[in-house]
């Protein structure tokens, strides 16, 4: 028993470290910008030291896609399987509705910082881990097919590729104009007539 609550005791002394060096980054992204956001930086004002940084995350990218890819998520399986098209689009709609609502809970400001193109994060041919959104619509929309629900008019990968594509275009242009637009609307319907385009009934 001692064992089992030592371990949650260092769990959440984990937790604790990660969430400390997550909002110094934050507070530094939010102040000065990508470019100051060193690994240096984040432990001086973290308070921690660097080996205590390399323990929980291995670059400080992997930091900030681990709080992005880190979101509140929804289980493929609780996706229930729809009847029909319109179901699984709803589906996959509800998903970036899930991501917006978390893009809108880091903010702006962190949200701005993290879409830099010299955060390697976010290039889809050299990370070893996908993000957690495009994964789940991948699941749940080979599940829809397995069950001759719906029928796509081009190749999975082309598939997720063009849904991260319109994805990061949407919340750029969120971060671009400061937070000023229609986050939701812009992403639901973009991402409507793309579905409207590739899904189909079997």
């Amino acid at each position: 028993m001692n064992g089992k609550t030592e371990l949650s005791r260092q769990q959440q002394k984990s937790r604790e470290t990660r969430e400390k060096i997550f909002q110094a980054a934050k507070r530094i992204l939010q102040k000065k910008g990508y470019e100051e956001l060193s690994i240096k930086n984040i432990c001086e004002e973290a308070g921690v030291s660097n080996g205590s940084f390399y323990h929980h995350f291995k670059t400080k990218d992997d930091l900030l896609s681990y709080y992005i890819e880190d979101q509140p998520t929804i289980n493929p399986d609780l996706l229930e399987l729809p009847e029909d098209v319109a179901g699984v689009k709803k589906g996959i709609i509800e998903v970036y509705m899930n991501y917006v609502k978390y893009c809108r809970e880091l903010g702006v400001e962190f949200m701005s910082g993290y879409y830099d193109t010299k955060n390697q994060a976010l290039n889809a041919a050299i990370r070893t881990e996908r993000p957690y959104p495009i994964v789940t619509v991948q699941t749940y929309v080979e599940k829809a097919i397995a069950a001759g629900v719906v029928k796509l008019n081009e190749e999975i990968d082309e598939f997720t590729t063009d849904i991260r594509m319109i994805v990061i275009g949407n919340v750029f242009e969120w971060c671009l104009r400061g937070g000023d637009t229609d986050f939701e609307g812009n992403m639901s319907r973009s991402l409507g007539k793309y579905l409207d385009a590739t899904l189909c009934e079997v």
